[in-house]
């Protein structure tokens, strides 16, 4: 058989696995897999590196499905090529428990890179990492051993350039010249209204020149040779790459190909089996493979085999040229911290005037940066109020690969995916950082990066309508409750600075992602000599003082700004004879992760005076406070005046804190009463 013939044979295979999984599910995306079967063939037979058996390798190139609705497509590569997704993973295709969700996961199908499918976030997360790549190159090549050295690759389509964080993540890496991304753009001008001249006119190449990319076209979807030089010039050029490709959605299906038709309905048997034989393919049996074919894709097994064992030969030069750079990077590679890691974690003196939490979250960083290479970060045009600049650290760019320090400009969401993908990438611990009233513009990107476990940090100062004279459009009220509903996200708020400490302990350690809620307003640095170390809030909540002559009557519960008030609160109550237990409540999931007896040690069910101060809505703390509690909160928007006047006139004062408890108390003290005489 000619390699022509094996090869149009080999798309045919790739298209009709593709569509005849969708079909098997009823239920798919058929469209997008059978119009770019051929740029995928170009890509896992011809220029991607990887070695199926071990999909971790971690020189490897990178490939990213962005119209992650197309996932047969990428199923039925890494089934072809030799991976861990067997024929029966394919005819399991949206079933529950299978290796083949409806849109790709990472995590769970080998050779999954990035979770796709909320369109425009793989393209960005191919920006992430091309980041973390050259940066990673630039940290620990030499001239003669060039250890780390891969592409990242893409198809995109319609829909991700449509969404605003392809144009916020496109027009950075332009930006930063990340010559080894290259993305094949799906260009078969339909979406799922029907024709991109709907709503989407403008000259995509033109676009992405201005953004500073490369731009190349390849006429025919199948012209595998065109594709090949296409990327052989995008190689040579310094910039990022979009090669165009005018392709055909649902190529083959001679009803609905071409049409609005053919993206996410499956086309019917009778539809699927006249697109067969019109290629001479058997109807008959679904997912066929033709021997010569399988044997063709497998030969990716050997050889994926041969270039990780040739990269580790080049690895063990290096190792024994750069024994500590070596085993550096074989340490970060591992995911592995340094062993004295945490003798960098700082402890921040007793100060009655303190610090902002984002001014000591800027320090601990600081502080950590210098024992853990791999952290790296910014904020979105927000450094010097985020404090997260790395100090005696150069900006990443172009000219500084090397650089720590992250100018992602005002791109809320693109960083937030540009975040998820250093991170998935490997090597590195990334953080991001812009206002917290800022973080529903990059939504998309935290949840994704809870859903797939990355280990992302995200730093959100300005927390509350402390912030004052900006107003109600920059004042956070609902925003902390609605990161804490993110399943798998930890929300952690800190009320001092040996709590910020503590809280970058824990979001280092931890394997998925953390949001840090951090105040603009001084705190108070609480006297660890009297009360209770910070470190109890790696268990979300502890017990910071109990004021008083006797056992507690009342718990004060509270987060951030509001624990010294609290604090403050339950001094002046225990001058009048109330014993009072102070809470300091930095997070709800790590306090819900803790065993039933911790938490009632700390909430004894007994106390069922409970009041909780939070500078936020008070959804959700009902189920701290119980039916007897009572929660002060900020249920409204704000206002612009000076920080600490808006505190006041929202209720987050002393004396109001002290007659909500006292009110509180005297209603379970009646109530109690009333049950001891026999009433209900």
């Amino acid at each position: 058989m000619s390699q022509e013939s094996l090869q149009a044979k080999a798309i045919n295979t790739i298209k009709f696995l593709a569509v005849d999984g969708v079909q098997t599910a009823n239920s798919g995306h058929p469209g997008l897999p059978l119009g770019t079967s051929g740029i995928a063939y170009a890509l896992w037979m011809k220029l991607l590196r990887y070695n199926p058996r071990n999909p971790k390798w971690f020189n490897r190139d990178r490939f990213v499905l962005s119209g992650g609705h197309g996932s047969m497509l990428i199923y039925s590569m890494l089934h072809l090529t030799g991976y861990d997704v067997s024929l029966e993973d394919l005819q399991s295709f949206r079933q529950w428990g299978s290796k083949t969700p409806g849109h790709p996961e990472y995590g769970e199908t080998p050779g999954v890179e990035v979770t796709t499918g909320p369109l425009g976030q793989g393209l960005a997360n191919g920006v992430g990492m091309a980041i973390a790549e050259a940066h990673l190159a630039a940290e620990f090549n030499r001239p003669g051993h060039e250890i780390i050295d891969h592409y990242t690759y893409a198809i995109v389509t319609d829909g991700d350039l449509m969404e605003g964080v392809a144009s916020e993540a496109a027009s950075l890496a332009g930006h930063l010249k990340l010559g080894k991304l290259i993305y094949f753009y799906d260009d078969n001008r339909i979406s799922i209204d029907g024709s991109t001249d709907l709503a989407f006119t403008e000259d995509r190449g033109a676009r992405f020149e201005a953004y500073g990319w490369h731009v190349s076209r390849v006429a025919d979807p199948f012209d595998v040779e065109g594709m090949l030089a296409a990327v052989e010039a995008a190689k040579a050029d310094p910039r990022p790459s979009v090669i165009i490709v005018h392709t055909t959605i649902g190529d083959g299906l001679p009803h609905v190909q071409g049409t609005e038709e053919a993206h996410g309905t499956p086309p019917g048997w009778e539809e699927i089996g006249l697109a067969k034989e019109a290629v001479g393919w058997p109807t008959e049996p679904h997912f066929y493979i033709p021997e010569e074919v399988l044997a063709h894709f497998h030969s990716k097994v050997d050889e994926g085999f041969e270039l990780e064992a040739a990269w580790q030969a080049k690895f063990n030069a290096y190792q024994e040229a750069y024994p500590d750079m070596a085993a550096e990077l074989e340490r970060r590679i591992e995911g592995k911290l340094p062993e004295d890691w945490l003798d960098a974690v700082p402890v921040f003196p007793a100060d009655p005037k303190g610090m902002a939490s984002r001014a000591s979250s800027g320090k601990v960083i600081n502080a950590l940066a210098a024992k853990l290479p791999e952290l790296m970060g910014g904020s979105a045009d927000l450094a010097p109020s985020n404090k997260t600049w790395i100090s005696k650290e150069p900006a990443f760019s172009p000219e500084t690969p090397e650089g720590r320090n992250m100018h992602f400009g005002v791109r809320e969401h693109g960083m937030g995916a540009i975040v998820n993908g250093m991170a998935v990438h490997g090597g590195l611990i990334p953080y991001g950082g812009t206002f917290l009233v800022f973080s529903d513009y990059m939504r998309g990107a935290l949840r994704i990066s809870a859903l797939s476990g990355y280990h992302s940090i995200w730093v959100f100062t300005h927390d509350s309508i402390g912030v004052g004279e900006d107003g109600p459009t920059h004042q956070p009220v609902e925003h902390v409750a609605s990161l804490r509903i993110i399943p798998k996200m930890v929300t952690i708020r800190p009320c001092d600075a040996n709590e910020t400490a503590q809280a970058w302990r824990f979001a280092i350690e931890h394997d998925g992602p953390t949001a840090l809620i951090l105040s603009r307003q001084n705190l108070p640095t609480i006297d660890r000599e009297i009360f209770a170390n910070a470190e109890g809030l790696l268990k979300g909540a502890y017990t910071l003082a109990d004021i008083g002559d006797e056992d507690p009557e009342l718990i004060l519960m509270a987060s951030g700004s509001e624990v010294d008030l609290v604090l403050q609160a339950a001094t002046r109550l225990a001058a009048e004879s109330v014993n009072v237990r102070v809470v300091s409540f930095p997070s709800w999931e790590l306090f819900k992760a803790q065993p039933q007896a911790y938490r009632d040690q700390v909430l004894p069910p007994g106390i069922k005076a409970r009041l909780a101060v939070e500078a936020g809505v008070s959804f959700g703390w009902e189920t701290w406070v119980g039916e007897h509690g009572k929660v002060i909160g900020i249920d409204t928007f704000g206002a612009s005046a000076p920080g600490e006047l808006v505190m006041e006139k929202y209720g987050f004062r002393v004396s109001n804190v002290m007659n909500a408890a006292l009110d509180l108390l005297q209603s379970v003290r009646l109530s109690n009463e009333d049950r001891n005489n026999g009433y209900k």
